[in-house]
């Protein structure tokens, strides 16, 4: 298993002023599915700050994303560590499969691949 990169939540309703701010740190917009907009580093596009203003398909906002090259294999080392899933393992619409897991300081991770 291996990180692909690990992206902060930021929950908020200013995703538009949040655009100007983090274009003025060099960001630019790679995705926006109305609840989400992800911002990505022109020269490094792993680094990446997404802005949400509530999670669509999951029933808490996380803290951060963390994509991993095989989801199911780390949903299959968290179930067995008997970490907290928040949300099952599932297939998205908008290309990814995920799960939410809380972490020892009770804070949600966004376990992903894209498919």
């Amino acid at each position: 298993m291996s990180v692909r990169r690990v992206m902060p939540v930021i929950q908020s309703e200013a995703v538009a002023e949040s655009r100007g701010f983090y274009g003025l740190l060099g960001f630019e917009e790679v995705m926006d599915l109305g609840w989400i907009t992800t911002f990505a580093s022109p020269a490094t596009p792993a680094a990446q700050i997404s802005v949400m203003t509530a999670d669509k398909t999951a029933p808490v906002t996380p803290d951060l994303s963390v994509e991993v090259d095989d989801v199911d294999a780390v949903h299959a080392a968290v179930r067995e560590s008997g970490a907290e899933i928040v949300h099952p393992l599932s297939d998205e619409e908008w290309g990814v499969r995920r799960f939410f897991v809380r972490d020892p300081n009770g804070r949600v991770i966004n376990v992903l691949s894209h498919r």
